[in-house]
């Protein structure tokens, strides 16, 4: 287990410029450490978590979770809630402002939700405002979202995540995505923090916002830098040396092993939820014919080694995943094991082959990242081509491309299999789904279909616990055995490492995967 049932019970560049230099002049600033990568501070430009995590630190948004605290609550909202069936009712606080003095009103907040469903941009988070129908101002502090489906159980959750953030209309274009050197000049933030200075994906400096009273709590150190490296490696030797004060994402397993055995820093564990995945372009992965194309996925499906990804790559840190919710959350069911077996077994992926008219090798052009998943993706993917050349059904040609780039080019089709990861938006087995699946997913691999998305719509607005459940346990079953868009290979914890100084670190690494820098301090 990955400790997602106590989630729910208790709880979501290139690299530095002094490379190997030692810590920098920061005075009482906090210092943290990433190999991740920033694609765009534009909220309606990304969905990953490098992105996410400053866009929590500067925007704000109307339900958010408090460091620690697994409750939906609200944060530049003063109340939010269901005024009818179909319409969710936010109040504002009054007098909220953006760093730059423009007021932040119900304007503000149905400009970025419209933006962000107009721009549609395929590596932004509108997916996940698929059953929104539209957004009105009521008054200057009264915004009423009107949704597709009656009793949408999933919907307030939504507003604390990537597609949450409000933006300052004065400063946003309504239908371009805005450079991240102009957001940094006008100051559009209202979070708890401000970007004081931007060197993208090398160096980012931040500064606490007096007025900030919402729910991430007062900072308690005034000024964060951020540092991003260009490996693991180097982000290893900084924390070891105590050049960083925090480090988040990503460490290998080695790594982590290391670590904990040193008296000079902590490592931190946090509960579970991420997961690994490859991803079919169902336009371009081999195959003549649609069914020839099912066949070649369920084959591949029979031939993964889970268990040995978990044990040999990643020592166990991460956990064979067999089914895209992950386990623990209610509603989720293993389906993959239960349809394809817990181990390979190649004469049923010969078969599947061979009753769809396939010829063998098949080959596979499997694309992965280096750099954004961790250190160790390398080794898991070398493993996974080891695995399905070992059958002699398939021939695997790998290939790495570094983030930024991975991320623009994997929705332009450029990539027939390809790797992905989940850092998951709310804790609900749906934000394992619907972003995935669900028409204009966030996958964009050219998979829709009506009985999936039926059934989407109906966990989501079925009121009854257990007939939801159940709904959720059919769609994973029907995507296991007729689709398979994606195929779930592991799931994981979070993990974060600090000096012995540093304090909050626990409190962040909670069930809404939203890594704050309010909470960290210096002892």
């Amino acid at each position: 287990m990955l400790g997602v049932v106590a989630l729910v019970a208790a709880g979501c560049g290139s690299g530095r410029t002094d490379e190997g230099s030692g810590a920098a002049d920061t005075g009482d600033a906090i210092v943290v450490g990433t190999t991740d990568k920033i694609v765009t501070l534009d909220p309606a430009g990304a969905y990953d978590n490098g992105s996410f995590t400053p866009m929590n630190q500067v925007y704000p948004f109307l339900m958010n979770f408090a460091p620690g605290n697994p409750t939906l609550a609200p944060d530049a909202a003063e109340s939010c809630g269901f005024s009818q069936p179909t319409v969710y009712t936010c109040k504002l606080k009054p007098g909220l402002k953006f760093a730059n003095g423009n007021p932040l009103t119900a304007t503000s907040v149905k400009f970025s939700y419209d933006r962000i469903t107009k721009i549609n941009d395929p590596n932004g988070p509108a997916s996940l405002l698929g059953q929104l129908e539209k957004t009105d101002v009521v008054d200057d502090l009264t915004v009423a979202f009107t949704l597709k489906a009656a009793n949408d159980q999933t919907f307030p959750l939504v507003l604390a995540t990537n597609a949450g953030p409000i933006v300052d209309e004065k400063v946003f274009p309504a239908d371009k995505i805005l450079d991240d050197a102009e957001i940094v000049e006008k100051k559009p933030f209202a979070g708890p923090y401000s970007i004081e200075s931007y060197q993208k994906n090398q160096l980012v400096e931040y500064k606490a916002i007096p007025d900030y009273n919402g729910i991430l709590g007062k900072p308690k150190t005034d000024a964060i830098t951020v540092r991003y490296f260009a490996t693991t490696d180097s982000l290893k030797i900084d924390t070891q040396n105590n050049d960083i004060d925090v480090g988040f994402r990503s460490y290998s397993p080695t790594d982590l092993e290391s670590l904990a055995g040193m008296d000079n820093v902590v490592v931190h564990e946090g509960i579970g939820g991420e997961l690994r995945y490859i991803v079919f372009n169902m336009n371009t992965m081999p195959g003549d014919t649609p069914e020839q194309k099912l066949a070649v996925r369920k084959a591949i499906a029979s031939s993964v080694d889970r268990d040995a990804l978990s044990n040999d790559v990643y020592k166990g840190n991460y956990l064979p995943a067999y089914s895209s919710v992950v386990e623990g959350l209610p509603g989720a069911k293993p389906s993959y094991k239960e349809i394809y077996g817990e181990k390979p077994n190649k004469e049923a992926a010969a078969k599947f082959l061979a009753d769809a008219g396939v010829a063998t090798p098949v080959v596979l052009n499997l694309q992965y990242n280096p750099d954004h998943y961790g250190g160790s993706s390398s080794e898991e993917y070398a493993a996974i081509k080891s695995q399905l050349d070992a059958t002699g059904l398939f021939t695997v040609n790998l290939q790495s491309t570094e983030w930024v780039t991975y991320q623009k080019e994997r929705v332009q089709d450029a990539y027939p299999l390809y790797q992905l990861g989940w850092f998951p938006d709310f804790v609900d087995a749906d934000n394992y789904l619907t972003p995935f699946f669900a028409p204009n997913n966030f996958l964009q691999n050219h998979f829709e279909n009506p009985v999936i998305t039926d059934l989407l719509v109906k966990e989501t607005t079925e009121p009854d616990k257990a007939k939801r459940e159940e709904i959720l346990r059919q769609v994973q079953d029907e995507l296991a055995r007729n689709y398979i868009s994606m195929l779930p290979l592991l799931a994981g914890k979070q993990f974060a490492v600090s000096g012995k100084n540093i304090a909050g670190v626990d409190e962040t690494l909670d069930a809404s995967f939203k890594f704050r820098y309010t909470v960290l301090s210096k002892n």
